[in-house]
C-alpha cells in the first residue's frame, strides 16, 4: 500500500473505508489544532463523507469555506489561496470526483498548502489504483482511500498521515486499545488487508496499461453516445480519470432512461453512495448544470473487467431506448398542445 503511493509503511493506518478515514483525518485536524485555529476549507463537489462530517464540525465550531467550481468542476487556485487566513487549519480537496472523474490540480494545491502552513488533505479513493499518485511530490499530509475502489475487498481503507516535514498529529476518534499507533484503536481487519495488499500490488504492475485500456473503451462509448441529438458531457473532457464519463441526456430523466435500458446494463444517476437521494446531483448543480440537466444526466463506470463487447452492447441499447423515450416525449408534449 505505501509503496503504490510513495509513502513510508508507517505512515499507514488500516480503517473500514474512506469513510471513516475522512472523518479521522478531518475531526482529528480540528480536534488537535484547535489551539492554532477552526477554519477548514473545502469544496462544493467532494464526497458526501467530507461534506457532512465539515457540516457537522460547523455545529461545534469550525468555520469552514466551501469553494465554488468552474463549469468542469475543478477549483480556482488563487480563490483556494485567497480564502486561506491566520486560523486556516486544513484544506480537504479530493484528487478526483467520483461522478465526473474530474481531476484536481492536486500538487498545486499541495504546494500553496505547504507555502502558507496548511495541512493538506485529500480523499484519493477515485484516483489511488487508476494513476500515479505519490504523497510526497504532490505535498500532501493526509490521503484516504477504500479498498473496493481497487478490487480489494470492502470493509477496509487506509489514512495515510505524513511523518516528517511536517509531521502530522491526529486525535484518535476512537478509543479502546490504542490499535494503529493510537490513532485507529480496534481489531485489524487482517484478510481485508492482505486482500488490499495484493489488489495495490496488482494495480501498481498494471496500471498504465489498464488506463490505456479504458480510456479506449470509455472514449468510444462516450463519442457513440455523444451522438445522440442533445446529449452533452459533463465535466473536464481532458483532465479527468480514464474509467468515467458523465452524460447529460436532454429529452429524458435519468432515472427513466435508467429503468428503460436492460438489466444487464449497470449505471448510476449520481454517486452510488448517494442512490437513495432523489435530489439531483450536488456535485453536478456546483458545476452550473440546472435541476432539469442534472436531473437527466447519467454516470457510466468502467473497469478492469469491462469488454469491448459490453461497450457495444450498451450503446445499442442507450441509444434505441432514447430514441424510444424521445417519441414519447414529443407525443405526450403534442397532445398537451
Amino acid at each position: 500500500m505505501a509503496k503504490l503511493v510513495g509513502a513510508d509503511p508507517k505512515e499507514i493506518i488500516f480503517t473500514s473505508g474512506a469513510t471513516e478515514a475522512d472523518n479521522l483525518a478531518i475531526k482529528g485536524v480540528f480536534e488537535t489544532y484547535a489551539v492554532k485555529g477552526n477554519h477548514i476549507i473545502t469544496c462544493s463537489t467532494e464526497h458526501k463523507a467530507v461534506l457532512d462530517t465539515c457540516s457537522h464540525l460547523e455545529k461545534n465550531g469550525a468555520e469552514v469555506t466551501y469553494l465554488a467550481v468552474d463549469k468542469n468542476g475543478s477549483i480556482d487556485l488563487a480563490a483556494m489561496e485567497a480564502a486561506i487566513k491566520p486560523s486556516t487549519i486544513l484544506i480537504a480537496i479530493m484528487y478526483a470526483n467520483n461522478e465526473t472523474g474530474t481531476i484536481m490540480p492536486v500538487k498545486e494545491i499541495g504546494a500553496i498548502a505547504k507555502r502558507r502552513g496548511v495541512i493538506f488533505f485529500s480523499d484519493a479513493t477515485q484516483a489511488v489504483g487508476k494513476i500515479p499518485v505519490n504523497v510526497i511530490d504532490d505535498g500532501i499530509d493526509l490521503l484516504s482511500l477504500s479498498g473496493h475502489k481497487m478490487y480489494g475487498p470492502k470493509g477496509v481503507g487506509v489514512l495515510y498521515i505524513r511523518r516528517k516535514n511536517p509531521r502530522i498529529k491526529l486525535t484518535a476518534q476512537l478509543d479502546g486499545g490504542g490499535h494503529e499507533r493510537g490513532v485507529r484503536s480496534g481489531t485489524l481487519n487482517v484478510p481485508g488487508i492482505v486482500g488490499l495488499g495484493k489488489a495495490c500490488e496488482i494495480c501498481g504492475a498494471e496500471m498504465e496499461t489498464e488506463f490505456n485500456r479504458i480510456k479506449s473503451l470509455r472514449d468510444k462509448l462516450e463519442t457513440a453516445l455523444l451522438q445522440i441529438e442533445n446529449s452533452f458531457l459533463n465535466g473536464d473532457k481532458n483532465r479527468r480519470l480514464a474509467n468515467v464519463t458523465n452524460i447529460a441526456f436532454k429529452f429524458a430523466e435519468g432515472d427513466s432512461l435508467i429503468m428503460a435500458i436492460n438489466k444487464n446494463v449497470a449505471v448510476s444517476s449520481g454517486a452510488a453512495c448517494s442512490s437513495a437521494t432523489p435530489e439531483p446531483s450536488h456535485v453536478l448543480k456546483a458545476m452550473g448544470i440546472d435541476d432539469e440537466l442534472a436531473s437527466s444526466s447519467i454516470r457510466f463506470s468502467l473497469g478492469r473487467f469491462t469488454t469491448a463487447e459490453e461497450i457495444d452492447y450498451v450503446i445499442e441499447e442507450v441509444t434505441a431506448k432514447g430514441q424510444e423515450l424521445k417519441k414519447t416525449k414529443s407525443l405526450i408534449q403534442e397532445s398537451n398542445s
